[in-house]
């Protein structure tokens, strides 16, 4: 399909809109009925399983304790039961493997009954346990490739849900991926177990303040994904955007974001109906969606819920992903999560909002009204300030990808150095801590606007800042660095050790300090924050993370500054990263090795294959258009000198040398990629050094060439059509 048609084709659809299929109509089933209805939720278990069955499962749901097993074949019988009631035929195990996908087996419900017929059965042992093969998924030689028997494990504590399709539907069972000899092959299973660490310490920690709760202690989460829409007709003649997911060509349309009038704006008519199913079929599921809106960048968009649990917020976010790309098909689009699919325009992250607590404390890191005089809280917001400086390179390590390297420090996006944003009333609190006398805090104003018809504002004491990877907002900490595509465990599981550690220390500080006596714990309290704040608080930075300024700064604090993902990634596998997660149970030193070398692989595969579409892009796509200008230039200046003009036209000589040099340029590259080194990190570094900078050297000369070739000639859509043809 020629540029040409995919803008005329693009714009036809978009004048003569019409949805996929009949308007949604909310008026005739309200949200509120529609909200959870495919989830075998706690009011379905209420309402259908027996009540010493339903109180078990909910002890292992709520409390943390052990699974009974006895119970799994009643369960197993009415969820299956519940799940073909609502035309299901088959069931899933649903897990998340290295891949950062979403992975499923699907196997059916009916069995024959030995008479002609079948019967629907769906056993304890089913829902328990399934058997995937392993050696098919990333192992980071865990497994040899013959060594194929994984299992996936049911988590409990994510509720099972109906998938719809126009065919029909399934029910899918969230679990956790192991190995055969026990290793953790996925993103939940480490999730779980350093959520479990830091219940353990966090409640170490409480005791001591003499706070009890029967609750587990755990992260909560609220993943803000930030995606692209772009008209279908022009994803399909980008085979960059295809393949690869963001254009490796495409010269700086004459507008971008540079207005700033995208933010907010108001959302075009397609995109919001496009919105609203999204909204419905995440409703559907239980996933407590809350905000929409456009982003910073033209045809970016976000959607955002309200906090969950950790492992659950997790289990969403991928619904999410899923739900965008799926609904955005029906709407003539496709949904782009790369975190940087256009050059030079904003790139798209994935906000973590991230705290700890539960039902019955509600968030620990909320400082109440005078934030000074609550000790509790000082405690934990002081751990998390230990925890980033001593483990910042890790929660660096963590959103290491190649995509995400094009966004972290684009002012975009925060810089690679990790650092903790605290506000003004924070800092002056804790500068108070540290010189010894805390005399109060910053309070809470009212804000006058001036005209008397407006209400008076409350106004908080003090500002946000974006550019921060790690910034305080009232109740929590928001980790800024995720990427779009990224899972969110990743980071929650580095976050929850970190914050174990730190937790460990402090108790542990705290249990010698006092001796079991309570009234000395006031005095070890403020002695543990000043010494935690004295030795901890370079990483503290409330300015422009985006500044030059910072990263000199920041390299006096010795911050670490990994900017790319071959920096990163050997993190995982240092020393300290090793002794913290063996430590509190969460990774062995096997996995840790085996996630560095999947990732590393990851990343050499992704430029290998973006270094091959630029290479065949650049001949097939690139280098005859431009040719074809050249041979209607040079015809044309044949023409005048034949009737007596001796015309020296410019943009000849320019496309011909411009053409001199995509050629020279597509050669290196491939000569470039011959190179094979030793090691996965040795590859990737030559990737990202080597070959990286050849691939944009094409790029360069290729959106030179657009910038003079004439419009129908050129094929690739161009970024002002994708971007503005909404």
């Amino acid at each position: 399909m020629s540029g040409i048609k995919a803008r005329l084709d693009a714009i036809s659809a978009i004048i003569g809109y019409k949805p996929a299929h009949a308007p949604l109509n909310f008026s005739e089933t309200k949200p509120t009925d529609v909200f959870g209805c495919n989830v075998f939720s706690d009011k379905v278990m209420r309402e259908r399983l027996p009540k010493h069955v339903y109180k078990s499962l909910k002890k292992t749901i709520e409390l943390g304790e052990k699974l009974d097993a006895s119970i799994a074949d009643t369960v197993a019988n009415t969820m299956k039961d519940w799940a073909i009631e609502r035309g299901a035929t088959h069931f899933t195990h649903v897990f998340y493997p290295l891949t950062g996908l979403t992975a499923e087996k699907h196997d059916s419900f009916l069995v024959p009954d030995g008479k002609g017929g079948a019967i629907a059965e769906f056993s304890g042992k089913l829902l328990i346990q399934g058997e995937p093969d392993a050696s098919s998924f990333p192992s980071g030689g865990l497994r040899s490739t013959f060594e194929a028997r994984g299992y996936t494990a049911w988590d409990v504590t994510s509720p099972a849900y109906i998938l719809e399709n126009p065919n029909g539907t399934f029910l899918c069972i969230p679990t956790a991926f192991v190995s055969w000899t026990g290793e953790a092959l996925d993103k939940k299973t480490p999730l779980l177990r350093s959520t479990q660490a830091l219940n353990k310490q966090a409640k170490r920690v409480l005791q001591l303040f003499g706070v009890e709760t029967k609750l587990p202690v755990g992260s909560f989460a609220g993943p803000e994904q930030e995606y692209f829409l772009i008209d279908r007709n022009f994803v399909f003649s980008r085979p960059d955007l295809l393949i690869a997911g963001r254009t490796l060509f495409g010269a700086k349309p004459a507008k971008g974001q540079e207005f700033e009038d995208q933010y907010f704006g108001v959302i075009p008519r397609r995109v919001l109906s496009f919105m609203m199913e999204v909204e419905r079929e995440l409703y559907k599921l239980g996933v407590p969606v809350k905000t929409r809106h456009n982003e910073v960048a033209p045809s970016q968009f976000e959607i955002a819920p309200i906090f969950e649990t950790g492992n659950l917020a997790t289990d969403h976010n991928q619904m999410v992903m899923t739900v965008l790309r799926t609904v955005a098909k029906r709407y003539g689009m496709i949904c782009l999560l790369h975190e940087k699919p256009f050059a030079g325009i904003n790139g798209s992250g994935k906000h973590l909002n991230y705290s700890i607590g539960n039902a019955e404390l509600g968030s620990l890191y909320d400082p109440g009204d005078t934030p000074h005089e609550n000790a509790q809280f000082l405690v934990f917001c002081a751990a998390a300030i230990r925890a980033v400086h001593k483990f910042g390179a890790l929660l660096r390590a963590t959103v290491a990808t190649p995509s995400n390297d094009h966004r972290l420090g684009a002012n975009e996006a925060p810089p690679a150095i990790m650092s903790v944003y605290l506000g003004e009333q924070l800092t002056d609190v804790f500068e108070q801590i540290k010189k010894g006398k805390v005399e109060g805090s910053k309070q809470k104003g009212v804000m006058s606007i001036g005209v008397d018809t407006l209400p008076p504002l409350p106004m908080d004491p003090g500002d946000r800042n974006r550019t921060s990877p790690f910034a305080f907002t009232g109740n929590r900490f928001e980790f800024r660095a995720v990427g779009s595509s990224q899972s969110i465990a990743g980071s929650q599981v580095a976050l929850n050790a970190m914050m174990a550690e730190s937790l460990d220390y402090i108790a542990t500080k705290l249990e010698a300090a006092t001796g079991g006596d309570p009234a000395k714990l006031n005095a070890a309290v403020q002695s543990v924050i000043q010494e935690i704040i004295k030795e901890h608080d370079a990483v503290v930075f409330n300015g422009d993370g985006y500044s030059e300024e910072w990263h000199a700064e920041a390299a006096k604090r010795g911050l670490p500054n990994l900017k790319t993902t071959p920096d990163a990634l050997p993190v995982l596998t240092s020393p300290e990263v090793v002794k913290l997660f063996t430590t509190y149970g969460v990774f062995s030193e096997a996995e840790l090795k085996s996630r560095e070398e999947i990732y590393l692989e990851q990343y050499v595969k992704t430029l290998q294959t973006e270094a091959n579409l630029v290479v065949r892009m650049a001949k097939t796509i690139i280098f005859p258009a431009a040719m074809r200008y050249q041979s209607e230039l040079a015809a044309a200046c044949a023409n005048l000198k034949a009737i007596g003009h001796d015309y020296k036209m410019d943009t000849l000589e320019c496309v011909t040398a411009k053409l001199r040099d995509l050629q020279t340029k597509t050669a290196e590259l491939e000569k470039i990629m011959e190179h094979t080194a030793d090691g996965a990190l040795a590859e990737a570094k030559h990737m990202c050094c080597t070959v990286l900078p050849a691939m944009n050297e094409v790029r360069a000369v290729a959106d030179a060439l657009e910038a003079v070739v004439a419009d129908d000639l050129w094929s690739l859509p161009s970024y002002q059509e994708m971007l503005f043809i909404r």
